[in-house]
């Protein structure tokens, strides 16, 4: 088999990170209808994420937020996101670059995605290339899941 020197990997997980987009930015500007509610995980260490110095020593590596009843001034551009949620009685700003995203799950609809940290944030670990299927850590939800249609 050749070599992929186009990068197909890098493609299908930058447009499934564009779902993670339209998702977000559909919940900015209209609110999250029905049963809509997201999880989102996220790296952390990687370049770009910004959250306060208590949460990064709470969770240093990953963190997963939820996106349904509590949350202000969701704000999505090309690139990243952010949001103001509740940690422990006070509220936080977040950003989060897309980059860093690792997980993206709506139960009320039993859709997620599990994305491979960025190269920086992932550089010491070792995993496998392109998106993997998610878990049954979010909330039993139906996976896309596209190792099955890659040749081995």
């Amino acid at each position: 088999m050749s070599e992929d020197l186009i990068g197909y990997d890098r493609i299908v997980e930058d447009a499934l990170r564009g779902v993670v987009r339209e998702a977000l930015t559909h919940a900015a500007a209209d609110g999250l209808p029905g049963e809509h509610h997201f999880y989102v995980t996220c790296r952390t260490d990687a370049p770009g994420v910004v959250v306060s110095r208590s949460l990064r020593q709470r969770y240093p590596e990953e963190i997963t937020i939820v996106l349904q009843h509590q949350f202000w001034d969701l704000a999505v551009d090309r690139e990243s996101f952010s949001v103001t949620l509740s940690f422990g009685g006070g509220k936080e700003r977040l950003e989060i670059p897309f980059d860093a995203v690792t997980g993206f799950a709506d139960p009320s609809v039993r859709f997620a995605l599990r994305f491979k940290p960025s190269p920086a944030a992932d550089a010491d670990e070792d995993r496998a290339d392109g998106p993997v299927s998610m878990e049954a850590d979010m909330a039993a939800a139906d996976v896309v899941v596209l190792d099955r249609f890659r040749k081995k």
